[in-house]
């Protein structure tokens, strides 16, 4: 009786184990478009606080069918992207649109997930450098005199 429990047992478990496995992927479409940047990050260097914080980054399809942006998220609330919806044709230029809030003073690294239908459908783009805080402005006011005795 132990034989075919324990039987039954390495059966259920082998039936689970088959199961559990990935299906095959799909072969890539050869024909799908593709995003590449000309460059994936954008160095500000170092700026003022309330500098301007925009910065465009280009791409191109350099495949074979229409590039749609589904998608372009920043790190955080000071990162904000903005994108065409249209899509980009084979052998066409685009570009992502981003704003960095300046007014946070210190060095930061922030970044833009973009998700698209090309064979690379995520691609991270980084933005950087460092916001120095604006000098505080003095007032150009003379300096107090002595009275004088009259």
């Amino acid at each position: 009786m132990k034989k075919v429990i324990l039987t039954y047992c390495f059966l259920f478990l082998a039936i689970f184990l088959v199961n559990a496995q990935d299906a095959p992927k799909a072969p890539a479409n050869p024909n799908a478009a593709e995003i590449k940047f000309k460059a994936t990050t954008h160095d500000y260097g170092t700026i003022m606080q309330g500098a301007d914080g925009n910065c465009e980054f280009s791409f191109t399809n350099t495949g074979k069918e229409p590039l749609i942006l589904s998608n372009a998220v920043g790190s955080c609330g000071c990162t904000v992207p903005t994108f065409s919806k249209e899509p980009v044709m084979p052998g066409k230029n685009g570009t992502i649109k981003v704003h960095y809030d300046t007014n946070r003073v210190g060095a930061f690294t922030k970044t833009v997930t973009v998700t698209s239908n090309g064979q690379t459908d995520r691609v991270v783009l980084t933005i950087q450098g460092t916001v120095n805080a604006k000098p505080t402005e003095q007032q150009n006011t003379p300096a107090p005199t002595a009275p004088t005795g009259h």
